[in-house]
């Protein structure tokens, strides 16, 4: 009985998935002319595209689809060949995309000419004691990456809310910063949001315009693919880094690596209904970049509806982030930086090993999201690593459900690195 159902759900799984790799070809063709009659440089998309650069995951490229692979995308692209560009003259500045939100929060980036990630900032004065001021406080520095779809506010809505200043003499400065693509921060067109990308800007907007010697690093999901980018570039500034359920899933050969990552964190299922519009954003680039349409471009929309029905003045935090970012930013982030980083981090790991920075994991023991096997593995590859699993959390609520424990866990962090 039990063969039965499982190969009736398989059946039915794969009917699913093949209707969607239908309407993923369909959408193909009706985007690619979208784009030349609405946009000066239309940007091409990855259904024939070959891999130009180790930047770019594999996964962008290898992505099977029936319909794609008999050719039912030739006869719609000679259509598309027919209709020519829109020229107006601005082919060299970087523009809106005409499916994406244009109120003022989501463009409000393109008319700075220099052009940085948006930070939140906590610093505590200097305290004078009764002999006068502290001459010998020294500061330390702390920046917080948060992870896919997400922004600063996953962390000044928690664990800011519960930092106070250490003592040992030490002043504290906690750098909050929206990743490039999501929250307030830019979400250029032309950027393809690699690791390296994410790492000169955070470079460029906190290390570079704080003028930072040191600091210490704490990352959450896929800001912890960055943040081990970051601390291997720039070993010698980091004092420690802390990683809370990083998606860890290397291999020997780099293809594999790139390829257990997403389906792990974005297999074709059906259920949970969470898990289902995961793997069919993930999997399909113009199907992804519908729900984008309706959803992201009207967020504002969206917002409004929300308030009218819940009776409240002000969204959750996380309602809102999901659909403060393009469809660009976040198919790019999740393929180049999450499934194509994979294959980065044992070296970036290695690096940290041997200049002796320290570098904690801590992990959730329910996380369906980034399961505990990839702390375990990491843990197993690294056993210098310090690796914490606690117990009846899952991916969110290892902080959210625990956020003064947490907060004390990176002060211990802190004080002995």
């Amino acid at each position: 009985m039990e063969k039965k159902v499982k190969a009736l759900l398989d059946t039915i799984t794969f009917l699913v998935f093949l209707f969607f790799d239908f309407v993923d070809v369909v959408l193909c063709v009706a985007y690619e002319l979208l784009d030349k009659l609405f946009e000066a440089k239309p940007f091409p998309c990855y259904c024939g595209k070959k891999l130009e650069t180790k930047e770019l995951s594999e996964t962008l490229f290898w992505r099977k689809n029936v319909f794609r692979e008999m050719g039912f995308l030739s006869f719609g692209r000679k259509i598309c060949e027919a209709v020519k560009k829109r020229d107006d003259g601005n082919r060299g500045e970087v523009v809106n995309r005409w499916s994406d939100c244009g109120c003022d929060s989501c463009v409000s980036w393109m008319k700075k000419s220099n052009q940085k990630l948006h930070v939140v900032v906590k610093e505590f004065p200097q305290v004078n004691s009764e002999d006068g001021p502290r001459e010998e406080a020294t500061t330390e520095n702390v920046i917080f990456l948060h992870g896919f779809l997400s922004s600063s506010s996953y962390w000044t809505h928690s664990v800011f809310k519960y930092l106070s200043e250490p003592l040992n003499h030490q002043i504290y400065r906690y750098f909050a910063v929206d990743l490039l693509g999501f929250g307030k921060s830019p979400k250029p067109n032309d950027c393809l949001y690699t690791l390296n990308d994410h790492v000169e800007m955070i470079h460029k907007s906190v290390i570079s315009a704080y003028e930072l010697s040191s600091f210490h690093l704490v990352a959450h999901s896929m800001g912890c693919n960055i943040a081990l980018a970051l601390a291997a570039k720039y070993p010698k500034f980091v004092k420690s880094v802390t990683l809370v359920a990083p998606p860890y899933f290397s291999d020997s050969n780099d293809e594999t690596s790139s390829s257990m990552a997403l389906n792990t964190v974005a297999r074709k299922t059906l259920w949970p209904p969470l898990a289902f519009g995961k793997s069919v954003m993930t999997w399909y680039e113009h199907v992804g970049r519908f729900f984008c349409f309706l959803i992201c471009k009207n967020h504002t929309t969206w917002e409004r509806i929300f308030k009218l029905f819940t009776q409240t003045r002000e969204l959750n935090f996380m309602v809102v982030d999901l659909t403060r970012h393009t469809h660009h930013s976040a198919w790019h982030s999740m393929h180049n930086v999450i499934c194509g980083g994979s294959k980065f981090m044992d070296d970036y790991v290695g690096i940290l090993i041997n200049a002796k920075v320290k570098v904690w994991v801590i992990h959730g023991d329910q996380d369906l999201t980034v399961p505990l096997d990839c702390s375990n593995n990491l843990k197993m590859k690294f056993p210098q690593l310090k690796l914490i699993i606690v117990q009846n959390v899952d991916h969110g609520t290892v902080i959210f459900h625990r956020k003064r424990d947490f907060v004390k866990s990176l002060q211990h962090i802190w004080a002995t690195s």
